[in-house]
């Protein structure tokens, strides 16, 4: 999670277990923008089999079918899955099973990739097929109910909502930009996963692309501090949003909450 950055400085931000471990967050956003319920990515799901998950040591009681169930709404609201990119950590809850059947969790909604996204997770390179699983990828596609956003970076996806491509992780990443009361809230998504891998070099060894992920943090950051953005991390176990300040080691997390205390 912190690629070439040495054990001896990243243990201080997020300190590991015994088996060399970090705890993270696989954090969604849901957003109510006029008629439409959007859900931004849905985690890893539950139907991978005992072998797949005992990797990633799961812990918690927090579920994405309860978390919707204490804004009032349930899966059948959601009109729209928004995925940022198709790793599975990001989309696994896009698709559940129904007996012998891989159906979509969410019946009534649009799910929304981008074409140069879905053609990249779907001809995989030989390091990154291991992040693409068919079974939360194709059954979406054979529903009828994937739709692509057009890869220009700014485009309108609903009211209040505009999309940033970025391409250092993975082939044209989805970024949601949400203007809300007054605020712009930027969804990290992989770009800047935690608020401890703010710094350029914090840079995931998950990373396709590394140089060009740090180009595009640089180059956001930058943007986000003058602009005042709010950062919504997907990944940072304990902190949900921050701001930015310029300090003498370059930008960092500034003022930390929730999206709820806005």
């Amino acid at each position: 999670m912190f690629g070439v950055v040495p054990k001896s400085i990243w243990n201080k931000l997020n300190p590991s277990d015994e088996n060399n471990l970090c705890s993270w967050a696989m954090r969604c956003l849901l957003i109510e923008d006029g008629n439409r319920l959007i859900l931004v990515d849905n985690g890893i799901g539950n139907k991978q089999d005992e072998r797949f998950l005992r990797h990633y040591y799961l812990h918690g009681d927090d579920s994405l079918e309860k978390s919707i169930a204490r804004h009032g709404f349930g899966f059948n609201d959601i009109t729209d899955v928004f995925l940022t990119h198709l790793h599975f950590d990001h989309c696994g809850g896009s698709i559940v099973r129904q007996g012998n059947k891989l159906v979509p969790a969410f019946k009534n909604a649009t799910y929304w990739s981008n074409l140069r996204h879905w053609k990249w997770a779907t001809e995989p390179n030989e390091r990154e097929k291991a992040s693409f699983l068919k079974e939360n990828i194709l059954p979406i596609e054979e529903s009828g109910q994937l739709k692509f956003v057009e890869p220009t970076d700014g485009i309108a996806f609903s009211d209040n909502v505009s999309v940033r491509f970025v391409n250092g992780h993975t082939e044209a990443m989805m970024l949601p930009q949400i203007s809300y009361k007054g605020r712009t809230v930027v969804f990290m998504a992989d770009l800047v996963p935690a608020a401890c891998q703010i710094p350029i070099a914090y840079v995931m060894a998950y990373d396709m692309f590394p140089l060009t992920t740090m180009q595009e943090k640089k180059s956001f950051l930058t943007e986000a501090l003058e602009n005042n953005y709010i950062l919504f991390f997907e990944h940072d176990l304990e902190m949900e949003c921050c701001t930015l300040q310029k300090t003498d080691r370059g930008i960092r997390q500034h003022e930390t909450f929730t999206v709820s205390s806005i």
